[in-house]
């Protein structure tokens, strides 16, 4: 298929909102929390990346949204684009998607992973009383993408707690500090009976996923997406 960039917006310092649409399909869909895999020529060779959608199925539309690596080859080519430009691209794929039935959820995430819940949250909420937690951990408050928008989220829904988490606070922050795996620890208190779902860099998964198997986690409540 082929993905035609229709709108960037800049989120925070070298991390960039993307808008395409799939010009060669009537309607492409696709669950909340899967991934696309670009392809492209660069410097003469092949490159193929996969890149979480930000958005809920919509039409022919979906959202990305990345960090630009310096020493990277695909997220720069991606930054340089203009609206207009086109993308190879195959999809959907993956399973990190929330499981049925439905359960009361932790959602964790660092960074950019935070990129699929996103998606997830905004087509879950509206039709759904089911208890969702998101925690949310940046290192500078800028990094807490889409900050408003789950703000939004939990003064509509509320079923709905959104936990911002910064480890190196300005002296403006008032909230919370540190990193996330204390704050899913105080969130779950004694209850084993929800799913949590992880998604971000590998040491901070791995490491989530240790302290909730040393806490006697049933594996199958346990949901990961590891980021490079």
């Amino acid at each position: 298929m082929t993905a035609k960039l229709l709108e960037i917006r800049d989120l925070a310092p070298d991390v960039r909102h993307f808008v395409f649409e799939v010009e060669d399909a009537d309607r492409f869909a696709y669950v909340p929390g899967q991934f696309v895999s670009f392809t492209a020529e660069i410097d003469g060779s092949p490159i193929t990346r996969a890149y979480s959608m930000a958005s809920p199925a919509c039409g022919k539309c979906f959202d990305l949204c990345l960090n630009r690596v310096v020493e990277g080859h695909f997220s720069p080519y991606l930054f340089d684009l203009e609206p207009g430009a086109k993308v190879q691209m195959t999809g959907p794929w993956g399973t990190f998607i929330f499981r049925q039935p439905i359960e009361d959820s932790i959602l964790v995430a660092t960074g950019t992973g935070v990129v699929p819940f996103r998606a997830m949250l905004q087509a879950q909420l509206p039709h759904d009383t089911h208890e969702f937690t998101l925690i949310h951990g940046a290192r500078y408050e800028h990094g807490l993408l889409y900050r408003n928008e789950f703000e939004e989220l939990a003064r509509r829904y509320p079923n709905f707690r959104y936990l911002p988490t910064i480890s190196r606070p300005g002296p403006a922050w008032q909230g919370r500090t540190g990193h996330v795996q204390p704050h899913l620890l105080g969130c779950l208190g004694d209850r084993r009976d929800v799913n949590v779902f992880i998604c971000g860099l590998k040491l901070m998964v791995d490491d989530v996923r240790s302290e909730l198997k040393a806490l006697g986690f049933d594996r199958k409540r346990i949901i990961y997406e590891k980021y490079n």
